[in-house]
Formats: C-alpha cells, sequence, structure tokens
C-alpha cells in the first residue's frame, strides 16, 4: 500500500518536514512493514514549467515526416527570463522542434527546459535538429513518467487546467509530493487505506487522529431506491456471501470532464494510473476509505439487482475482455439477463461506464473473505478490489463509502443524486471478547495495567466495558481479526510497544523436548551433513512417469498416488511416492548450472494413498465436527512416511596438486545409507537387489533383521541418467527412514574404547560367484565370536588362478580384547572358527 503524504496528513498529524522514511519509521513501531519510497523527483529534475506556444510552423522533411517548429513562451507576458544557463533564452521565448501535432497556437504545454532531466536519465539540452537549434522539448505525459499515454504532447487544457506561462510544473501537478510504501500483512486488511494507516499513525506518534467518516453526512435509506435481493441463503463457507449491499443513482453526469489534477496526482503516487473520471472516484474512495466500489452504467442494467451463487454452465465476460467459466461456488452480481460481475472481484463488460455513461449506479457491498478469496484464486484474477475484500472490510462502512463517490460525482462530474437509497443487510452480530485481568501478563511477560490495556484497546476503536475481574471488549466493526482474548493481547503488547517487551527466554515447564522421533531425524540428518553432503528441500510435486519409475522397483508397474485438485503445474500433478526425482532435479538444475561435484541429501515425507482418499462430508466452519466425521477424515488422509535419500554426482572432493580425487560410486551410496542406520542403532542386511530405478549389477537391497524392505542403494540406471543428463556414474539411496526408526532400540549404549593393542589378520575365500559378500562377512562376524572388533571387505578377485564360476573375497579382521592384550594364538583361533562357520554356509575355501 503506497501512502501520499499529503493525503495522511489530512487525517493525521504528520510533521510538514517529515519524509517518507520518517513516516514508516513510526509505522513499524505499531507493526507494519516498510516497503519502499515513492519521489518523483528523484527521476524528475530541473526547470519544467508550463509553456504557452506563439507560433507554429510545419516544416515537412526529405523522409516524409513533419516537424513542427515552435516558438514558445515560458515566462508570464512583459516579463524577463529570470532562469540562467545554456539554451536558456532571457527573453523567455524558447525555439522548440516538435513533432507532435496535437496542439496549435494559444495551447498551454509543458516545456521542459535545458538542464531538465526527464526519467530514464534523459537529460535535456540545445541541439541541432532538422536545421533549427531546438531549445527545449514539450512534453508528452510519459516522457514526464505520469502516464503511459504517448499520443501526442500534453495539452494542459485537457486536464481542465490552466496556468500562466513559467508556472512549476511540479507545483501545478503535486510532484514534489511523496509515497511511503508498506507491506500490509493478510490480519490487517483495514490498512490498505489512508483511513487505516492513518489511525495507525496516530497512536504511533500519540497525536490526534481525524476519521474521514466523520467528514461525510450518509443519507437515510428510503427503501425506494434501486431493487437488490440477497439470495445467498444457503452459505458455502459458513456465513453469507453478502450481508450488505448499498446502491445509490446518480444521473445527468459529464462523461467529457477530466479528472481533477489533486486527484489525479494522489492516485498515481498511490501506485494507480488515472482513466477516467467516473473511474478515478471509485478508486479515490476505495484508496481513501478502504471499501472497495463498483459502478455500473445505469441505463445498461435489466431489472433487479440478485446477489446469488452460480448456475451450472454459467459464463460471464468480465472487464478484462475474457469469458469465464463460473463455478457453483462463485458469489455473482446479475440482474434479468444473467450475471454482471463477479461480486466484489471484478465487474462484468456489459454494464460497463464507459465515455458515453450519463447515469451511475453505486454498488457499495460487504462480501464474506473466504468466498472473495477462493473466487479471485480460482479465475486467477488479482485485482485490488478483491485485494481488500478478501482480507476483511468494514461492514458499517458500506453506505459511507457510497455517499461518499455521490458527493465527488456530484460536485466533479456535475451529476445530480436521486434521493432514494438501498441498504439491504442482514448484519452480523457483534464481537464480544472478555480479558480477564493478567492474561496479557501471562502471555507477555509485562505487568501491564488495566489502564493501560484499556487506553491500547480504545485506540483501535474497541469499545471496553469493566466488569469483576477484567475488560469486556466489543471489536469495531473494521476489525474482523479480533475474535479471541489472544488478538487483544497482541494490539495491546504492540501499541504501549514491542520494545517493552523483556529479552530474556521463559524457562521451559519440566519434561518437554523433542519427541524421540524428532530426536531420530534430526541425529540421521545431522549425520548426513557430518559426512559433508548438502541439504536441499525440494517441491512434493511429480509427475505420473516420476512416480511410477521411482514408487516401485518392478518395472511397467503403476503406483497408486494423490492428485493434485490445483496443481502449480499440470505436469507435476501428483504428491510423491519418492524423495529421488526432486534430488535429480536438484542436481540437473545444478549441472546445468556448472556445479558438477555434488553430494545432495533431502529428509521429508512421501505420500501413499490407502483404500479411501479424501472425505465426501466437508464440515462446515465454525463448530467443532462430530467424532464420525472426524473418523471419515483422518481416514482419508494417505500415509506420510518419512524417507531419507540422496544423490552423489562427480568427485568427491576438488582436485588439487598430488591429489586426484575419487569419484563417486555405488559404495558410497550404500554407505550414506549404513551411516543413517549406525546412528540409529540399526544393523542393515545388505543383498543383490534389482530396481528398474538403478543400475541392474550395481544396486543393493536394504532390509531390516526381520526381512523387511526399507530401501535401495546403488548406481542410477545409465538410460536415465542418460535422458536426465546427468554423469553415467550417479549414485544414489533411499531409506524408508520411518521403518528404520521404529526398528532402532530405546537406548543406544555407546561401546567403550579398549586401551589394549589390536591384532589385524587378513583372510581370503573363494566362494561361489553368485554369494553375496555381505553374507560372508556377517558370517564371519558370528563365527569370530567376541573377540572380533571389526571385519570388512577390502578386495573381490575372479581370474587368473580362480576356477571359473568362482571368486575370491578378501576380508580384513581387526580383534581386541577389553580386558587383555591378545596373544596371535587367541587372533588365529577366532579366525579360524569364522573360515569354519563360512565354509560350512557358503562353501567357502580359504585361499
Amino acid at each position: 500500500m503506497r501512502i501520499p503524504l499529503s493525503w495522511l496528513r489530512e487525517y493525521a498529524q504528520v510533521p510538514a518536514g517529515a519524509t517518507a522514511e520518517d513516516v514508516m519509521a513510526d509505522l513499524v513501531k505499531v507493526g507494519l512493514e516498510e516497503e519502499d519510497v515513492h519521489r518523483p523527483t528523484d527521476e524528475l529534475t530541473g526547470p519544467i514549467v508550463v509553456g504557452e506556444v506563439l507560433s507554429l510552423e510545419k516544416e515537412p522533411q526529405k523522409n516524409g515526416k513533419t516537424i513542427n517548429w515552435c516558438q514558445v513562451r515560458v515566462v508570464p507576458e512583459g516579463q524577463e527570463q529570470t532562469l540562467t544557463g545554456d539554451g536558456i533564452d532571457p527573453s523567455g521565448v524558447q525555439g522548440i522542434v516538435c513533432g507532435a501535432h496535437n496542439f496549435e497556437v494559444g495551447d498551454k504545454v509543458v516545456v521542459t527546459l535545458p538542464g531538465a532531466v526527464l526519467p530514464g536519465d534523459f537529460r535535456i539540452s540545445p541541439r541541432k535538429t532538422y536545421g533549427h537549434v531546438s531549445a527545449g522539448m514539450i512534453a508528452s505525459v510519459r516522457e514526464l513518467g505520469l502516464g503511459e499515454e504517448h499520443d501526442g504532447i500534453m495539452v494542459l487544457s485537457d486536464f481542465g487546467l490552466d496556468a500562466e506561462p513559467g508556472t512549476d510544473v511540479f507545483e501545478l501537478f503535486a510532484l514534489n509530493d511523496e509515497a511511503a510504501e508498506i507491506n500490509v500483512t493478510p490480519d490487517r486488511g483495514y490498512c490498505f487505506s489512508i483511513r487505516g494507516v492513518a489511525r495507525e499513525y496516530a497512536l504511533a506518534t500519540r497525536t490526534e487522529y481525524v476519521d474521514p467518516v466523520s467528514r461525510v453526512e450518509v443519507a437515510e435509506p428510503t427503501g425506494e431506491g434501486y431493487p437488490v435481493r440477497l439470495e445467498d441463503q444457503a452459505p458455502i463457507y459458513g456465513v453469507p456471501g453478502c450481508d450488505r449491499f448499498v446502491a445509490r443513482k446518480v444521473t445527468g453526469i459529464d462523461p467529457t470532464r477530466p479528472t481533477p489534477q489533486w486527484m489525479a496526482s494522489r492516485l498515481r503516487l498511490a501506485g494507480m494510473r488515472s482513466i477516467s473520471l467516473v473511474v478515478d472516484i471509485s478508486n479515490y474512495v476505495m484508496l481513501e476509505l478502504g471499501q472497495p466500489l463498483h459502478f455500473y452504467d445505469a441505463e445498461k442494467l435489466r431489472g433487479p439487482i440478485v446477489v446469488r451463487r452460480a448456475d451450472a454452465g454459467e459464463k460471464l465476460t468480465t472487464l478484462d475482455d475474457k469469458e469465464r467459466a463460473l463455478s457453483a461456488e462463485d458469489l455473482l452480481i446479475t440482474d434479468d439477463r444473467g450475471a454482471i460481475g463477479l461480486a466484489g472481484v471484478m465487474g462484468g463488460a456489459e454494464t460497463e461506464v464507459d465515455s458515453s455513461t450519463t447515469s451511475v449506479l453505486v454498488e457499495s457491498a460487504h462480501f464474506d473473505a473466504v468466498s472473495m478469496g477462493r473466487t479471485r484464486r480460482r479465475h486467477k484474477l488479482p485485482s485490488e478490489a478483491s485485494k481488500r475484500n478478501e482480507r476483511g472490510v468494514d461492514f458499517a462502512l458500506a453506505p459511507v463509502a457510497a455517499q461518499r463517490a455521490i458527493d465527488l460525482l456530484v460536485e466533479l462530474a456535475g451529476g445530480t443524486a436521486e434521493t432514494e437509497v438501498t441498504d439491504a443487510q442482514q448484519a452480523p452480530d457483534a464481537v464480544v471478547i472478555d480479558l480477564p485481568d493478567g492474561f496479557a501478563a501471562r502471555l507477555i511477560g509485562i505487568d501491564y495495567t488495566r489502564e493501560q490495556e484499556r487506553s491500547a484497546l480504545a485506540g483501535i476503536g474497541a469499545e471496553v466495558e469493566e466488569y469483576d475481574g477484567g475488560l469486556r471488549v466489543t471489536a469495531p466493526t473494521w476489525r474482523p481479526d479480533l475474535t479471541i482474548p489472544e488478538d487483544l493481547v497482541e494490539e495491546i503488547a504492540r501499541l504501549v510497544g514491542y520494545d517493552q517487551i523483556p529479552a530474556t527466554l521463559p524457562v521451559a515447564p519440566p519434561g518437554r523436548g523433542l519427541t524421540r522421533a524428532q530426536q531420530q531425524r534430526r541425529r540421521a540428518v545431522q549425520g548426513l551433513a557430518d559426512a559433508g553432503l548438502t541439504e536441499v528441500l525440494n517441491y512434493p510435486f511429480v509427475s505420473t512417469a516420476q512416480n511410477n519409475l521411482f514408487g516401485t522397483a518392478e518395472e511397467g508397474q503403476k503406483v497408486a498416488a494423490v492428485q493434485l485438485a490445483n496443481p502449480i503445474s499440470s505436469e507435476f500433478g501428483y504428491l510423491r511416492r519418492s524423495l529421488l526425482p526432486g534430488l535429480l532435479e536438484a542436481a540437473k538444475r545444478n549441472h546445468a548450472r556448472g556445479f558438477r561435484d555434488l553430494a545432495l541429501y533431502e529428509a521429508g515425507l512421501v505420500f501413499e494413498p490407502g483404500e479411501q482418499l479424501g472425505s465426501a462430508v466437508l464440515p462446515p466452519l465454525g463448530a467443532k465436527p462430530a467424532d464420525e466425521v472426524l473418523d471419515e477424515l483422518y481416514a482419508g488422509i494417505p500415509n506420510q512416511p518419512w524417507h531419507v535419500g540422496a544423490v552423489l554426482t562427480g568427485r568427491e572432493a576438488q582436485p588439487a596438486a598430488g591429489f586426484a580425487p575419487r569419484v563417486w560410486e555405488w559404495s558410497d551410496a550404500l554407505g550414506a545409507a549404513r551411516t543413517v542406520a549406525e546412528l540409529l542403532g540399526v544393523d542393515l542386511l545388505v543383498a543383490q537387489g534389482q530396481h528398474q530405478a538403478f543400475h541392474p549389477g550395481r544396486t543393493a537391497r536394504l532390509e531390516l533383521r526381520n526381512g523387511a524392505l526399507v530401501g535401495f542403494a546403488g548406481e542410477l540406471h545409465p538410460h536415465l541418467l542418460k535422458e536426465q543428463d546427468l554423469p553415467e556414474r550417479t549414485a544414489a539411496f533411499e531409506l524408508n527412514l520411518e521403518a528404520v526408526m521404529e526398528a532402532a532400540a530405546d537406548v543406544i549404549v555407546a561401546q567403550p574404547i579398549s586401551t589394549f593393542p589390536v591384532s589385524t589378520q587378513d583372510v581370503a575365500l573363494v566362494v561361489a560367484a553368485d554369494t553375496v559378500a555381505d553374507e560372508v562377512l556377517q558370517t564371519l562376524r558370528e563365527g569370530a565370536g567376541e573377540l572380533l572388533e571389526d571385519v570388512h571387505l577390502f578386495d573381490v578377485y575372479s581370474g587368473t588362478g580362480i576356477e571359473d564360476g568362482k571368486k575370491s573375497l578378501a576380508f580384513g579382521l581387526r580383534f581386541r580384547a577389553e580386558d587383555r592384550t591378545l596373544t596371535a594364538d587367541e587372533a588365529s583361533a577366532a579366525r579360524e572358527s569364522a573360515v569354519r562357520l563360512a565354509a560350512e554356509r557358503h562353501g567357502a575355501v580359504q585361499r
């Protein structure tokens, strides 16, 4: 929201010398966020004055263009020029070449004299062109940065202006004004108006505030105005879509009258372009009071106005000339012909106000915020009106805004207001909140006095009464966000001052902290980060093909997935069954930007739909659903287990002098998966695996001791990597983290580190070529007994010296006792025991 300071000063006591930065610094104190400062003079400087065209000579050129050689008076007649500088004529008459043809002798125009600078750093200086020295420029609206029109130069009479030559254009068009731009949070919709911001500024500076509403004398409703019916009798979102509709009529409007410059200047500085007088009045009142209005050409209406929900198959062409298919949830403004507007969002083209409009019906209505927000998102139709309506507008403001618009139409457009007033309404109940004594202190940590609480709440416009034990507060109609005591406490805290809140953290109550599952997840993801991997967070939206490829190991199977009702992209319209699609997209994006050595991991939810998905019953708002309704809702929620996965591409480190880094491979992915399991105290069983997304011969199947499959690790399939334009040796793993956490012991006991020396021995075993090395390793661990501290595979060999169909597995064994130094005989005996068990189970023969 942009706030022109001159406008703000009408209702708040802003010091004459205050800048936009000063205003924003005060507004920050009451919780509004500063965004930007807008000053026309930042891009527009120098001598820019009103000029009178004294003569105009048309000179055809060889290129087919005709230029005008003009003599323009830029000082009052009979006076000398007081400005000096290169190109400034002391006589006060400038010779200027102009290519536009929409002006004539005697017209008053805007002249940028030598030394001026226009937007885009366009500097004006005398220059020779078309055989003349042009000492200045006659400017257009766009060249001055006042709008987008560029059909010709700016003639003052077209804007309803007349000024003496030499008049400073900065003063004439209020270009010395400035605007402070603030960010309005969703719960502070009343600050989308000068009225709301002025109130907040007065609260921040402890100064007086004048409510614009107090300056408007509202005509009483007569019941004989334009007929209006509210027929949203079966509210979809718990409340009526429209509970107030004020209609007023103005006739005899002169559509040719220009918008007054003071209004156009304020609209422009507030971020809205001037369109026509009638439309500008609508926008001006909306910005001033915060109430969106809609003007209908009264002569184009057919019968009474009816506010209702859309019928099946109904369509509407909106003001942007787009035909829109309507939903049964859309709230419409209709007449006898059908829909003439999307209520609170955008009007229809059939009743649009245009240059021939002489009679206007003013609509000032109050709509349900939820309904407005959903309609706006459904039709992807943001507007200034919907921005305010979906955040909540003051119910009591509708007749005031209508009257303010009527007054301006009469004053500026020459119209005549009809005395009849329509005010169809279903007034909501006042919101009354009890604030017990000490409640604010318990939440904030400050012992607020009752007077501090009363003063703060009265300052926002609430009615405050005392009762035995606290304050009874009636929320103002412009604050629909105030519904519970905590909302009142927030107002007290910000108005008394956030700087008064102590910086000490409260002591956490005993017995509370991270749950077991939270601790396990943190341990797992921190372990991967400590191992050198980088965490990423990806969107959970994937395509059908991605779910079918990564969601199951078997090729050709279709995977059940949760489909999104309103996806960001139609290509990615499902929730993920695996983390790997997102990780591959992240790797691919980094590769495209030159980052090729990657080790990325993610921990997140995947979505597994059950037999039931969703619920046929949508419970109403404002009341707790019955237990059976809640059971139905919970039954429709898909299972969402935590997974952890990683993708590794390129090299494990950057090359350096004397160091050639190793390329990531399947064993690194397997090692990362084992790291996660070991941190949780779980032993993973590793076996040869098959998965359609992984390399046929470099895939490990990861199981728990009970045989439950929890994931895969290895290198990805070459065909997939080629499609994704990734290195041919890209490794990955994915684990069902939730299943691993459930298998973990409640307490992980760290093994003591022995201070006695180790005894190391190696063994090479010849086994069948299809024997899984990890199974042999687990057998050696079991057969060696308690003295074995570690065993690892360090070589696999087949070829000369090894018969066909066999392979040699070489293991390193490390023995150590906790209470003594082992003898060589003890270590050898443990090794022989391990070898005997391997021979029994796998037919292993020692080389």
